[in-house]
């Protein structure tokens, strides 16, 4: 039998997400060479210093975060995932203009959330693809790792709520899989890792569970070369990407997580590194890369300093987000 998993591995995923996020965010949406010298100069060092495009200190983190905390909140409150608490949750932070760096899709969905159309109907449906329900679905994880049907029945519903898309689900699932497995496997091959996540997947995304796969034969490649592999990923030969680097289209941006991770699964830092280096929605694939090493090695592996920078908008700092990971294990577990 595998062994329970341990607080820190709750703390480390929802801090190790926080400040994946935190650091990403200072160069969103920047070309790959300014995230490389970032990465050289500053986060070798763990000395990212302040953006003009990005107005709040380092520490904030963004909506990746904001709404999977939301999400892990509303289950430690209600002792289970209830879609149309989380719909109303996702509700105040736009219109209370809390969310930062908001997400187009998301934001459409919540707009006809604000008028009433149920969470059921309220998504954006497909083609559109993008990576906003699997950046928040982390917690799922946590809540439901020992009951792998109902990890994929919430992470698909969490998701649905803004976007329909089966591909967007399977992100989802593919994160939060990535979380339980991590969770109950002290050790792993990638191998049996990848397999594992691309069978959740399969019931949601089989398209997207295939592209998992294909992770076997990447992840031993060097950094730029996965790239150009993985940025294709499940999009039409001929497609020009907007991004300079890993765009938020899911399929990509989850692949891209799940490869900065398995690069250096002993090392939380070099997987945040991995997750920035190429340019584009690098918030989005540090803040996944993050999640699933913090809830691997725990909290002991992340940086202290930095992470003691956490906050949103002076709120929900370090400490208050290490008391929530907590009360979740604490609920997950029925310990005092």
């Amino acid at each position: 039998m595998n062994p329970k998993p341990s607080k820190e591995q709750y703390r480390g995923c929802l801090i190790g997400q926080c400040l994946g996020d935190a650091t990403g965010c200072r160069v969103e949406g920047y070309p790959a060479f300014v995230c490389k010298n970032y990465v050289q100069y500053e986060l070798r060092n763990q000395q990212p210093r302040d953006r003009d495009r990005f107005p709040f200190p380092f520490g904030q983190y963004t909506d990746d975060s904001q709404l999977a905390r939301e999400l892990l909140s509303s289950y430690v409150e209600l002792g289970r995932f209830d879609p149309d608490d989380y719909a109303r949750r996702i509700v105040s932070l736009f219109s209370e203009n809390r969310i930062v760096g908001r997400g187009r899709t998301t934001e459409a969905a919540v707009e006809r959330l604000a008028q009433g159309v149920p969470w059921l109907e309220a998504g954006t449906p497909p083609p559109s693809a993008g990576n906003g329900s699997a950046m928040r679905s982390a917690p799922v994880g946590l809540m439901f790792y020992d009951h792998p049907q109902q990890l994929i029945q919430v992470a698909h519903k969490q998701g649905f709520i803004t976007h329909q898309d089966p591909r967007c689900s399977g992100g989802s699932v593919a994160i939060a899989g990535a979380v339980a497995f991590v969770l109950q496997n002290q050790s792993f091959s990638p191998e049996v890792f990848l397999d594992q996540i691309s069978k959740w997947v399969q019931e949601i995304s089989p398209e997207f569970a295939s592209e998992i796969l294909n992770l076997n034969q990447w992840i031993q490649l060097p950094i730029d070369s996965a790239f150009e592999l993985i940025s294709k990923a499940g999009l039409e030969p001929d497609h020009r990407s907007e991004w300079d680097g890993i765009s938020p289209f899911v399929v990509g941006s989850v692949l891209w997580s799940l490869y900065s991770f398995l690069r250096t699964p002993q090392d939380y830092w070099e997987t945040i590194c991995t997750a920035i280096t190429v340019g584009g929605d690098v918030d989005t694939t540090a803040a996944m890369a993050g999640a699933m090493s913090g809830a691997y090695l725990g909290l002991d592996a992340i940086p202290l300093d930095l992470a003691k920078q956490l906050n949103d908008r002076g709120t929900w700092k370090y400490y208050q987000l290490l008391e929530l990971a907590d009360r979740c294990y604490d609920q997950k577990f029925k310990t005092e």
